[in-house]
């Protein structure tokens, strides 16, 4: 199968014409989520279980909810689906923490440039690229002490993707919601304007600019050559300022069946997304040639709702299902003898990554 679809920064040049910013992409988190915390307390009394969710990854603190470590996640795959995920290493900042990153990129066969990213996180919040050891001491010591973080593979494929994957206990096979390309935005230099004229002329970044000033501050008042693109982001996270599409015509046969086959080697996984980078589009509809970033839980989102064609009404419907499904699989699991994290340990653990998150540097 080949790829014959052309695409312009990521995006299949076939999909029609969007809008630069949906009309609710950027409120505030408390207007957008006050909704959905409402359907969630409404199932709660319902279930009688405000934390069912978290039982639906039941062997993940809060099922992956929030304060979990990510690569406690990625340390569960079996050998199928380890050889999906591109490899990591994890330390904890303090003393000698560059040496120790250093042995330990070698112990697990990683070599610059790598991304350095908080083990407990959200949102790329703390993500950046080391591309070599004095870059990696500074980039440690941004961290607070005593702090978890991961070194991992910077897989080398240009097209990061979000596959939403769901299985319930009782089903042989889980299925993909959403699949969601992220596109990188890039500026293009005309030789004569600085890096805040581009931002302030570009249709999509003049509209929203303080999600991408903060780390551009340092360049503002630089003069691109004519033709040189200069990405705005590294982290793939809308909330970042990364572009999202709604790709759910490319969801395959071939791709569902490898999802189902990597995420079933991962025990009493059933809900959450998979970050990855594919080679290409076409080798990703064929379930082929892609390394997985990080596997989430139920405190992730089916992310095509941030496509700027999604509907506030297609965005809500899409976040009731999935959470609702997060209950009636919680349910499920909790026939079969698991507990939930009960609303204390989800409360303190939402604290407890808040905090650490408030110490985090800027992501690249």
């Amino acid at each position: 199968m080949t790829d014959t679809t052309t695409t312009v920064n990521g995006r299949p040049d076939a999909q029609p014409a969007a809008p630069t910013v949906s009309a609710f992409e950027f409120w505030p988190g408390w207007i957008f989520y006050t909704p959905i915390v409402l359907y969630w307390i409404m199932l709660g009394l319902r279930y009688r279980d405000f934390s069912l969710p978290t039982a639906a990854n039941p062997r993940i603190e809060t099922g992956g909810l929030c304060g979990e470590s990510k690569s406690s996640i990625l340390d569960m795959a079996g050998d199928e689906a380890r050889q999906w995920i591109a490899p990591y290493a994890v330390l904890t900042t303090g003393e000698n923490d560059t040496a120790r990153a250093l042995a330990a990129m070698e112990q697990a066969g990683l070599s610059f440039p790598v991304v350095l990213k908080p083990d407990v996180g959200c949102n790329g919040t703390g993500v950046r690229i080391m591309r070599d050891a004095d870059s990696l001491r500074e980039g440690l010591a941004a961290f607070g002490r005593g702090v978890p973080v991961m070194l991992q593979h910077l897989i080398p494929y240009g097209h990061e993707v979000g596959i939403f994957y769901i299985r319930h206990p009782d089903e042989a096979e889980g299925r993909i919601t959403s699949l969601t390309y992220k596109e990188v935005p890039c500026l293009t230099g005309d030789g004569h304007s600085t890096v805040e004229e581009l931002l302030h002329a570009d249709p999509r970044t003049r509209l929203v600019p303080h999600i991408y000033i903060p780390r551009l501050r340092p360049r503002l008042n630089e003069v691109p050559p004519a033709g040189q693109s200069l990405p705005l982001v590294f982290a793939g996270n809308h909330c970042k300022g990364s572009i999202f599409h709604d790709c759910a015509a490319d969801i395959t046969p071939e791709l569902t069946a490898r999802v189902n086959a990597i995420m079933r080697d991962i025990p009493d996984f059933h809900f959450g997304r998979i970050d990855a980078k594919a080679l290409s589009l076409a080798h990703l509809r064929e379930g082929k040639d892609f390394q997985i970033i990080e596997i989430n839980g139920v405190g992730s989102e089916a992310t095509h709702i941030w496509d700027a064609r999604t509907t506030l009404r297609e965005a809500y419907a899409t976040q009731f299902e999935h959470y609702g499904e997060t209950f009636r699989i919680g349910a499920k699991k909790r026939r079969e003898g698991w507990k939930s994290s009960g609303a204390m340990a989800m409360l303190r653990a939402w604290l407890r990554q808040r905090k650490l998150m408030a110490t985090y540097p800027l992501n690249d």
